[in-house]
C-alpha cells in the first residue's frame, strides 16, 4: 500500500494534544527531543497532560517545574532525565515488569491518547520502523487512539515488529536530529574487567544471552572472544555485541527459538550499533511482551542473565531501583530474565556488582536501606559476582549464604558483615 507522504510543522502536529490526555513518549535512543521540546511551548494551553515512557534520554523540557500544573510525568521507569522530577514531587513511578507493560495498555489500565513516536523515513511501500525501540513503543501505538510521528532519515530502519505505515499517522513531522547515544564501554574499569572474566567462566559455548545496562555487560562481552557459538535473546543490546559478531563467537546457530537470530527489544550505544543494526536481517527487534515473557526465555538452554544492582543483602534480597527511598530506576526487565534463566535447562541468573560504589560504600549489606525496593527476591537468587569472586546461592539456608556473600565482599568491609552475620545468626563460621 502507497502512503501519501506529507509532514507538518510542530504546532500542527501537537495541536492534536489535548488538556487531560495521556501521552506516551517513546525512549531510548528515539526519545523525540525536537518534538518534546516544541510540545512545551504548547504549555500555555495545556493542563494536566499525563505522560508515560520507560528510560528517556537528552532534555524532555516538560518534566520542569514551571510546568508541573501542564504536564505529568507519570514514569514506567525512571531514568537520569526524569530522576530529579520525580525526586522533587511533580512526577511519579509506577512499579512494573517491563513484560507487563503491554498489559497496561491494552487493558485500559493506561488508556493512551497520543503516541509519540521517532521512527524511520517511509520505505517504498510507505512503511517506517519503529527503529532501535521497539520494546513497549509496538503496543502504544497498537492501542493509542491518535499516534505523531517524528520522522527521521537518522533513525535505523530495523526487523521484526516495528514496522508501521505511514498511513497510520495522525500527523508526522519532519527532522535531522541525530539520535541519542551513550557509551557503556568507557565505564568499564578494572573492576569492571575482573567481573566479566569471572561471569565468563561460568558462560558456556552455546549458551544464549542477556545483557542488562551498563558497564558490566559490555565487560563480559569484552570477555567472550574465545567462546563459540553463542546466542543472544535479550531486552536490550549496546556496542559490545558487535565484535563478536563479526567474529561469529554470537551466531545465533544453537537456538532453540529464532536461531540464526539476535533477538531484542531495543539498542542502546552509538552510531556505530545504530549504523549495524539497521536494516540488519540477523536481528530480530520484538515486543517486549514476548521478549521478556520467562516461558519464551526458558525455551533456550543454557541462558545466562547478566544484571546489577544497587546493593544486596546478606540473605541475597537484591535492591535495583532504589537507594532507599529515593527511586533511581525502575524494576525493568530484570525478574523476568532472572525467573527466565533459573527456569532455563543449564541455564544461569547472575546478578553482577562491583563490592563498592565509587565512593567506597558497600554495596553488599548487613540489611537494605530503610524504604529500599527488592527487585529480585531471596528465592530467585543463584549467582553473585564482584570483583572478588562468586557466590553461589542456589539452595543455600540464610547463614550460609551470608558467609558466601562477605566472601566476595569488599576486604575492608569483610568484618563489618562478619559482625552483623553474627549478630544475626548467633554464628560465622
Amino acid at each position: 500500500m502507497k502512503a501519501n507522504i506529507t509532514y507538518v510543522s510542530p504546532e500542527e502536529a501537537l495541536s492534536i494534544v489535548q488538556s487531560d490526555y495521556r501521552l506516551f513518549i517513546q525512549g531510548s535512543a528515539h526519545t523525540p527531543t525536537y518534538l518534546l521540546k516544541n510540545l512545551a511551548k504548547e504549555a500555555y494551553r495545556l493542563k494536566n497532560v499525563e505522560i508515560v515512557s520507560i528510560t528517556v534520554y537528552g532534555d524532555v523540557y516538560v518534566d520542569k517545574p514551571e510546568f508541573s500544573e501542564n504536564f505529568y510525568i507519570n514514569s514506567l521507569f525512571v531514568s537520569a532525565s526524569v530522576r530529579n522530577a520525580v525526586k522533587d514531587g511533580y512526577a511519579d513511578y509506577v512499579p512494573v515488569f517491563l513484560s507487563e507493560i503491554p498489559e497496561l495498555f491494552k487493558r485500559n489500565i493506561l488508556p493512551i491518547d497520543v503516541a509519540i513516536v521517532h521512527v524511520s523515513t517511509p520505505d517504498e511501500h510507505g512503511y517506517c520502523s519503529l527503529g532501535a525501540s521497539v520494546d513497549i513503543a509496538r503496543s502504544a501505538v497498537n492501542t493509542a487512539r491518535k499516534i505523531i510521528a517524528q520522522v527521521n532519515p537518522n533513525a535505523p530502519r530495523t526487523h521484526g515488529d516495528g514496522l508501521i505505515h505511514f498511513s497510520r499517522f495522525d500527523a508526522a513531522v519532519y527532522c535531522e536530529d541525530p539520535m541519542h547515544e551513550t557509551s557503556f564501554s568507557e565505564k568499564v574499569g578494572p573492576n569492571e574487567k575482573r567481573i566479566g572474566e569471572y561471569i565468563a567462566e561460568l558462560i558456556e559455548d552455546k549458551s544464549t544471552l542477556q545483557m542488562g545496562i551498563g558497564a558490566i555487560p559490555d565487560a563480559v562481552l569484552g570477555c567472550l572472544l574465545n567462546h563459540k557459538d553463542l546466542g543472544v535473546h535479550t531486552e536490550m543490546c549496546s556496542d559490545g555485541i558487535i565484535q563478536l559478531m563479526e567474529k561469529e563467537v554470537i551466531n545465533n546457530r544453537y537456538k532453540k527459538i529464532h536461531p540464526n537470530k539476535c533477538v531484542t527489544s531495543f539498542a542502546l550505544g552509538s552510531k556505530k550499533l545504530y549504523d549495524y543494526i539497521d536494516d540488519n536481517p540477523a536481528f530480530a527487534f520484538l515486543d517486549i511482551d514476548y521478549v521478556n515473557d520467562p516461558h519464551v526465555i526458558r525455551r533456550n538452554n543454557k541462558v545466562i542473565s547478566i544484571n546489577s544492582a544497587i546493593e544486596i543483602d546478606l540473605t541475597g534480597q537484591v535492591c535495583a531501583d532504589s537507594i532507599g527511598t529515593l527511586q533511581y530506576s525502575g524494576v525493568g526487565g530484570q525478574m523476568d530474565f532472572m525467573r527466565g534463566a533459573a527456569l532455563s535447562e543449564g541455564g544461569k541468573p547472575i546478578i553482577a556488582i562491583p563490592s563498592r560504589t565509587t565512593k567506597g560504600v558497600s554495596r553488599l549489606v548487613p540489611t537494605l536501606k530503610p524504604g529500599a525496593g527488592v527487585v529480585t527476591t531471596r528465592a530467585h537468587m543463584h549467582y553473585v559476582v564482584t570483583e572478588y569472586g562468586v557466590a553461589y546461592l542456589f539452595g543455600k539456608n540464610l547463614h550460609q549464604r551470608a558467609r558466601a556473600l562477605v566472601n566476595i565482599a569488599h576486604p575492608d568491609d569483610r568484618e563489618m558483615l562478619e559482625k552483623a552475620c553474627f549478630e544475626r545468626f548467633k554464628r560465622f563460621s
